[in-house]
């Protein structure tokens, strides 16, 4: 593959560069970090799911409205920071864009988690402080992020393209929020041989520590695996 890609290469007419070569020679790692920031992101969505669960003794319908709603705040939260980072660098255009993409699904995710909340019979008081929560969670977090961080700070998070790495992180969230109802069917819906008692006892329960901890190292190993390969 390396022989006919020099090959491709050789042939280019004079005066026609190669894109995705220059931006792969000026970040040679540029992978490890967008994989890194969705992987640890959804990791750290489904730690706080689980420890959470496994502090709460009451039904089932209260740990999911908690999971929803902490699930979606920790989102708003890394939009925020993203927001926020992208505040303190000189590109208008980046942040811009940060903020019309955040705007544009907030509308959307306050109306779903209302209408889940409603759903799941809660008084309207109660949703009502849900809702005060969600939406304060991005600007509390972009005010942070923009005036807690000294210039050094503001530098080395530009440097480091702060701004795309919480967007994905804030992405990686997601992704849990999306799939925390598919992963108990997965662990514990497709076996024959489990009773139905044990299986809801397990679903309320959460994971136990073991399948915590083989999920965390499954997400983990892939990545430290190829951090250091080259395409």
């Amino acid at each position: 593959m390396q022989f006919f890609r020099e090959l491709k290469i050789a042939t280019l007419p004079p005066g026609v560069t190669v894109v995705g070569q220059d931006v792969e020679q000026r970040n040679p790692n540029l992978h490890v970090y967008i994989g890194a920031s969705l992987v640890f992101g959804f990791i750290f969505m489904m730690l706080v799911d689980q420890l959470s669960s496994q502090r709460k003794d009451s039904e089932g319908s209260t740990k999911k409205t908690f999971t929803a709603t902490v699930g979606l705040v920790v989102h708003a939260a890394a939009d925020g920071i993203a927001l926020g980072a992208a505040a303190t660098t000189a590109q208008k255009d980046v942040e811009a864009i940060v903020f019309l993409a955040i705007m544009l699904h907030k509308a959307p995710a306050a109306f779903g988690l209302v209408t889940f909340l409603m759903h799941e019979n809660l008084v309207r008081n109660t949703i009502r402080r849900h809702l005060f929560v969600f939406s304060s969670a991005a600007p509390m977090a972009a005010l942070i992020t923009f005036y807690g961080l000294s210039q050094e700070g503001k530098a080395t998070l530009s440097s480091v393209n702060g701004t795309a790495i919480a967007m994905l992180f804030s992405a990686g969230t997601f992704l849990y929020v999306a799939a925390v109802h598919v992963l108990p069917e997965i662990a514990y819906g497709g076996g024959s041989h489990s009773s139905s008692r044990d299986s809801s006892r397990r679903e309320k329960n959460g994971f136990t520590k073991t399948e915590l901890v083989c999920l965390v190292v499954g997400s983990v190993l892939p990545l430290f695996l190829t951090m250091f390969h080259g395409h």
